[in-house]
């Protein structure tokens, strides 16, 4: 049985012969949000939001519709500043760096911290030279190095074993699953420490979104991977931890186990039985 407390400490409780026993493990702050506000123009999107991404741990962020998920996500690696009239105030610390501190690079950032947006996106150009486009953009030309970067990257996708003899295809003959592996492959090529991931799953099948669902869970190994979606049961299928937006508020955060199944606040359990949203 896993809990957290406050603080951030994970309480693992075995229970030998009858005793329980505890084992306290700290856990790793990736990304410590402090006191966010977000707004577009005049309109606040995000009110004095604090939270902590966890190192090698699937983050869902849920909530209904304009509750500031998306903002949030954005907020990650400042895609948000692509946007006019824009402004934040507070921090947001990656590996205790401000992101938002004048001297960052949101290009370099974005290096740091990928995204896999809603619909699938795939560069008109070929699968090979989809995956190979951010290690040329920061200075790879090693043909022998872009094959193997390109290789490795589609098979932690788990899409190399259907695509090894097209590599050279156009990536747009793909089907929309496989379109949105390769854009996870695509993030994954220029090694990031961080994954986002905009309801990767709304626009797919069934059968597809099965796949993006495997495939996030074992992402986790190597990355830490924060996920917006409106589907409850992928939220507890694939999250470690859950974050309940309402109102531009982040009014509940804690395991998905604990959220799903014992939430502290009474919004959270409305939202999570379907009574709203």
């Amino acid at each position: 049985m896993i809990e957290i407390d406050g603080s951030g400490a994970l309480n693992t409780r075995e229970e030998k012969n009858g005793t329980e026993q505890t084992q306290e493990t700290k856990l790793e702050s990736v990304i410590e949000v402090n006191k966010l506000n977000f707004y577009y123009g005049s309109t606040q999107a995000l009110i004095d939001v604090d939270m902590h991404i966890y190192k090698n741990k699937v983050t869902s962020i849920i909530g209904p519709s304009g509750c500031g998920k998306s903002t949030m996500l954005r907020c990650f690696n400042r895609m948000n500043d692509l946007i006019e009239g824009t402004r934040v105030e507070g921090k947001v610390l990656l590996d205790g760096v401000d992101i938002y501190a004048k001297e960052i690079d949101p290009v370099r950032l974005r290096r740091h911290v990928g995204m896999v947006f809603q619909q699938p996106n795939p560069f008109p150009k070929t699968i090979f030279d989809n995956v190979a486009y951010g290690p040329k953009m920061h200075g790879v030309r090693n043909k022998s190095s872009l094959e193997e970067i390109v290789e490795t990257s589609l098979k932690k996708a788990a899409l190399f074993d259907e695509v090894k003899d097209r590599l050279h295809k156009n990536a747009l003959s793909l089907s929309g699953g496989q379109q949105q592996r390769l854009c996870i492959a695509r993030a994954i090529a220029v090694e990031p420490e961080v994954i986002l991931m905009d309801e990767p799953a709304s626009a797919l099948d069934p059968i597809a979104t099965t796949y993006i669902e495997d495939l996030i869970y074992e992402l986790k190994e190597n990355y830490t991977v924060v996920i917006v979606t409106h589907n409850m049961q992928q939220a507890g299928r694939v999250g470690d931890y859950s974050a309940f937006f309402l109102n531009g508020s982040l009014e509940e955060f804690d395991t998905t186990e604990k959220i799903f199944l014992n939430p502290s606040k009474k919004q959270t359990t409305d939202y999570i039985s379907g009574r709203f949203g």
